[in-house]
């Protein structure tokens, strides 16, 4: 991966537990122009607080992160600790305070070690000549098997730039903007209401189109920095480099948010959901998401029983407009309901050999209109219990 102009580190601070790197560090070689997006959930943790309040200004330095403790329903002494390990990150790198964005990962309601996060930063800061982005994808995981990493280029004014972006999140995963962070960087130069404007659309129809359990994180993070490194003109609204930029931003994110639904704690399945048919785009996503987090849905997957009538019942349930009579649903090609009703014949044997497959679609017509809409999702297995009930051990 050739991107310009940034550098990156993990270090192990034994934050949960000592054995792996959990404290990690992107840092842009100059001020970069920096937007994100962050949880919609109501209790939101110290480095959420922290950070949102920073990024306002439109840039961004450094990001410091770590993993195995969320530093979430910290009251006080989270939002010091976060302010603080912000600060001896800026104090290393001599920069402004509020030029560091923070981001944590892990148990809720546990405080921060801080002594352990003090004490690890200076091996942090110097191993800033040797690290790479990989080092930063592996040191932000909790419960996810492999680390998430996706990477493209484009070209603007004839210059060749990057973006790539890491992901961690296999659990506590319905992002509404995820426990899901994301990490864009890229050396292109953009314009500032450009970048906002692209990367909320991108996050919409990426992060915002996964559901592993249904759960929104206290810490959900997803944060872009644009450095100009390559050194191609700024990238401007309505230009044919824009709309370039656009798709490769959202090429990028949306890698990553599949490999996170592939990652699902215990999943066997990745299905995309698919409503056609629809009143509306908003209501398609109603039904979409409604079947993609029905546990009777996911447990059926898992069980590869092809039991369409649960799919017909959430959406029925999701708020959407929806006349019984005119449904129809498909397992891949496999058609397993028409006008309401069982298609009757083989269906059920072809539809359950469908089920069997790691990879499949579920396609729900409501016949109405002309929205659609497209949620990834997987199954729900005993796996996921055994994670989830072991989870804080």
């Amino acid at each position: 991966m050739d991107i310009k102009g940034y550098q990156f580190s993990a270090v192990e601070a034994a934050i949960k537990k000592p054995g792996r790197k959990d404290l990690a560090l992107i840092f842009s070689e100059v001020p970069a122009r920096a937007c994100a997006v962050f949880t919609t959930n109501a209790v939101k943790a110290a480095p959420v607080l922290l950070s949102a309040a920073r990024i306002a200004n439109g840039t961004a330095q450094a990001l410091v992160v770590n993993s195995g403790n969320a530093n979430a329903c910290t009251g006080e002494p989270g939002m010091v600790a976060a302010r603080e390990t912000s600060h001896l990150v800026a104090e290393g790198l001599e920069l402004p305070d509020d030029a560091v964005q923070v981001a944590s990962t892990g148990v809720i309601g546990v405080q921060m070690p801080l002594e352990r996060v003090r004490s690890a930063i200076p091996a942090l800061i110097e191993g800033l000549s040797c690290g790479t982005l990989d080092d930063v994808a592996q040191a932000i995981m909790t419960t996810d098997t492999f680390p998430k990493m996706e990477a493209r280029a484009g070209r603007a004014g004839g210059v060749s730039y990057t973006v790539a972006g890491i992901a961690k999140g296999a659990g506590m995963i319905m992002p509404n903007m995820a426990t899901m962070l994301s990490f864009i960087i890229t050396d292109a130069a953009v314009e500032p209401a450009l970048l906002d404007t692209v990367f909320r659309r991108a996050v919409d129809t990426s992060f915002n189109i996964i559901s592993v359990d249904g759960d929104t994180s206290t810490n959900d993070t997803c944060l872009i920095m644009a450095n100009g490194r390559a050194g191609n003109p700024p990238i401007a609204a309505g230009t044919p480099e824009a709309a370039a930029f656009e798709a490769l931003l959202h090429d990028v994110l949306l890698s990553l948010a599949k490999q996170i639904v592939k990652d699902g704690e215990g999943a066997t399945k990745f299905v995309e959901v698919r409503i056609t048919g629809a009143k509306d785009d908003a209501d398609a996503k109603r039904a979409a998401m409604a079947v993609a987090n029905s546990s009777l849905v996911k447990t059926a997957f898992f069980g590869q029983d092809a039991n369409w009538g649960r799919i017909f019942c959430a959406v029925g349930y999701s708020g959407a407009q929806v006349d019984q009579t005119l449904l129809s649903l498909r397992f891949d090609d496999v058609c397993m309901a028409k006008n309401g009703l069982f298609a009757g014949g083989d269906a059920e044997a072809r539809g359950t050999e469908v089920l069997k497959k790691k990879e499949f679609t579920v396609t729900v017509d409501l016949g109405l209109g002309s929205g659609i809409a497209t949620v990834y999702t997987s199954d729900l297995s005993h796996e996921y219990v055994s994670i989830n009930a072991d989870y804080r051990t």
